[in-house]
C-alpha cells in the first residue's frame, strides 16, 4: 500500500471504500463528498436565514425567543434543529397573528392591544374606567367593557380562552382608607372589571380571574403625570393555552442544548 492510498484511507473513512482504488476514483469520490457537504452547508445556511428572519418578525411583534446554540458541529443535527425551530416559530407567529386579527375590533375601539412577556394584552385606561382612588366603574368604562364583552362573546375561539384581569396603579402611595394601599386598590378595580364582564357582559366565569399588581409592573415612567396616567390601567391578559406554552418551552429548551 503506497503512502497516498494509506493517507486517503485515513482521511476519508466516511466513504466506506476499500483501499486499492486509483487516484481518479478517489478524486471522484472526494468530489462527490465535497459536493454533498457544500449542499448541506447551503441548506443549513438557508435554514439559519429563515430562523433569523422569523425571530426578527416575532421580535417586532413583541414575542421573545431564545437564541440557538451556534456551535453545533454536526451538519445533519444542526440542519434538523434549525428546520424544527423554524417550524415552531412559524406556528407561534401564526397563532399570535390570528389572535391579534381577532382582537382588531378592540383596536378599532381605541384600545391598545400588544404582546408583553409573550402574552397578548388588552390595556384599558384606568382613568376612563374609574374616578381617582375609586373602584366603581364610570359610565364611559361600562360602555368600553360592554364592547369588549361583545367582541369576546361573539367569537367562539375567543370566548373559550382564559383571561386574567390585572389591575395596576401609579407609584403615588395610597395610605389608609377602605383599600389600605395600592395593592388593595388595584385588586378591587380588577375585581370590579371581572364582575361586570361575567355578570353584565355574559362571559363565562370559568375562564376569568383577577389579580392586583399595585405599582410593580409599570409601562411608563412614574416621574411624569403622563407616565402615571399610563400606569393606571386594567389589563385583560389572554392566558396562553397549553399548546402555546409548550411551543414556548420547546423554543427555550432548544436554545440551551
Amino acid at each position: 500500500m503506497n503512502r497516498f492510498t494509506l493517507a486517503a484511507c485515513l482521511l476519508v473513512p466516511a466513504l466506506a471504500l476499500g483501499c486499492g482504488h486509483s487516484e481518479e476514483e478517489w478524486q471522484g469520490q472526494l468530489n462527490k463528498y465535497n459536493d454533498m457537504v457544500t449542499s448541506k452547508d447551503k441548506e443549513l445556511a438557508a435554514a439559519k436565514g429563515r430562523v433569523s428572519a422569523l425571530e426578527a418578525e416575532l421580535a417586532k411583534m413583541g414575542v421573545e425567543t431564545s437564541k440557538l446554540n451556534a456551535s453545533l458541529s454536526d451538519r445533519e443535527k444542526a440542519l434538523a434543529e434549525y428546520k424544527a425551530r423554524a417550524r415552531q416559530l412559524e406556528l407561534l407567529k401564526a397563532r399570535f397573528e390570528l389572535l391579534r386579527h381577532k382582537l382588531d375590533a378592540l383596536t378599532r375601539l381605541g384600545l391598545k392591544v400588544s404582546i408583553r412577556r409573550n402574552r397578548m394584552v388588552i390595556s384599558l385606561p384606568g382613568d376612563v374606567l374609574f374616578d381617582s382612588g375609586k373602584d366603581t366603574l364610570r359610565k364611559d368604562g361600562l360602555e368600553i367593557l360592554d364592547q369588549v364583552a361583545s367582541v369576546v362573546k361573539h367569537d367562539k375561539s375567543l370566548s373559550q380562552r382564559d383571561y386574567q384581569v390585572a389591575g395596576h396603579t401609579d407609584a403615588q402611595p395610597l395610605k389608609g382608607g377602605v383599600f389600605h394601599d395600592n395593592w388593595g386598590l388595584s385588586l378591587m378595580r380588577a375585581r370590579s372589571v371581572l364582575l361586570y364582564l361575567v355578570t353584565k357582559g355574559g362571559l363565562s366565569r370559568q375562564h376569568w380571574s383577577a389579580a392586583g399588581f399595585a405599582d410593580t409592573d409599570p409601562i411608563a415612567s412614574n416621574a411624569s403625570k403622563d407616565g402615571q396616567q399610563k400606569n393606571r390601567r386594567c389589563d385583560l391578559i389572554v392566558v396562553p393555552d397549553a399548546d402555546e406554552m409548550l411551543d414556548l418551552k420547546n423554543l427555550a429548551d432548544t436554545g440551551h442544548r
